[in-house]
């Protein structure tokens, strides 16, 4: 069975980095698309980046290019997610998903198949 489980969520100060993983398990990961999310309290599931099976990576708010990058290790069966100068803003549950394809589909939640129970990335002072 399909799998997706994140961690790497914690408490950062305001300006900090975090690096959050997204193990696979029960497929070969390196057939699939991989997408980060992320959801606010009171706020809708939002896309933040997709990393293809070929290493092509798509941003989709303007805000992540430049502060967060994905990257993946297939031999690991995971994919990460590098946030860095971060803010309160930045305050949410994060989510990997996939697509039922091995290309990036958008950063729409409805079009991903799979996805993890989430991680709680919290920025304070």
């Amino acid at each position: 069975q399909l799998q997706l489980v994140e961690s790497g969520g914690g408490l950062v100060q305001p300006g900090g980095s975090l690096r959050l993983s997204c193990l696979a398990s029960g497929f070969a990961l390196d057939f699939y698309a991989i997408g980060w999310f992320r959801q606010a309290p009171g706020k809708e599931r939002e896309g933040l980046l997709c990393i293809s099976h070929r290493n092509d990576t798509t941003y989709y708010p303007d805000f992540v290019e430049g502060r967060f990058a994905i990257s993946r290790d297939d031999a690991k069966n995971t994919v990460y997610l590098q946030m860095n100068s971060l803010e309160p803003e930045d305050t949410a549950v994060y989510y990997c998903a996939a697509p039922a394809s091995d290309y990036c589909v958008g950063g729409r939640p409805d079009d991903y198949d799979y996805w993890g129970q989430g991680t709680q990335v919290t920025v304070s002072s």
